[in-house]
């Protein structure tokens, strides 16, 4: 998982990147891939349209870094702001591709695929970004089925304590199935998760 970097690093990237520091470029990559292409793999399903989403990500960073606004939000959720929309708009051009040629389905049947992926991806972000305590928290929870008292000893905190990191961190996760316009940005875009 990548680390968040603090905002002065973000403006100093974007500044480099402006310069056309292919350093800067490789240093955002080693930081952001495995997230753009988590983020990708989990809209798309397959590993080679994931590896093509993440190049035109890093592509797309690399020649227009004025795009980012770091008053907005983090660099990371900028990246996996543009990361969900080129996985979508590749989902939908394969998809609508399919529908063309004759495959199964409707417009439909193509939107809620669309839908369920984005939310998908954009649950699996938002865990990524969650704080560590709220993360320790759903995992102990769900996938060792533990309840708010388990947890609790399991992480070392008051029973009040468990129970308040798991519903924020359940009020966070929900946010992943509300429908968005188009050009919302992800969740956390903006503020601090």
């Amino acid at each position: 998982m990548a680390k968040h970097a603090p905002p002065r690093w973000d403006r100093k990237m974007q500044q480099r990147l402006a310069r056309g520091e292919a350093a800067a470029l490789g240093e955002l990559y080693d930081r952001y891939a495995s997230l753009v292409h988590g983020l990708a793999h989990r809209v798309l399903g397959e590993d080679e349209a994931a590896d093509r989403v993440t190049r035109e990500v890093f592509a797309h960073v690399w020649e227009n870094p004025e795009e980012y606004e770091p008053k907005q939000g983090s660099l990371r959720s900028w990246v996996a702001g543009l990361t969900h929309r080129h996985a979508v708009r590749r989902l939908r051009q394969t998809e609508t591709a399919a529908l063309a040629d004759g495959g199964e389905g409707t417009t439909e049947d193509l939107e809620r695929k669309v839908l369920r992926a984005s939310a998908a991806a954009r649950a699996d972000y938002i865990v990524t970004s969650m704080p560590a305590p709220l993360r320790a928290a759903l995992e102990s929870a769900y996938f060792q089925r533990r309840d708010y008292r388990q947890t609790a000893i399991d992480l070392g905190v008051t029973e009040d304590e468990a129970r308040r990191r798991l519903r924020l961190g359940l009020q966070l996760l929900s946010t992943a199935n509300e429908p968005r316009p188009a050009a919302a940005p992800p969740p956390g875009y903006g503020r601090a998760l």
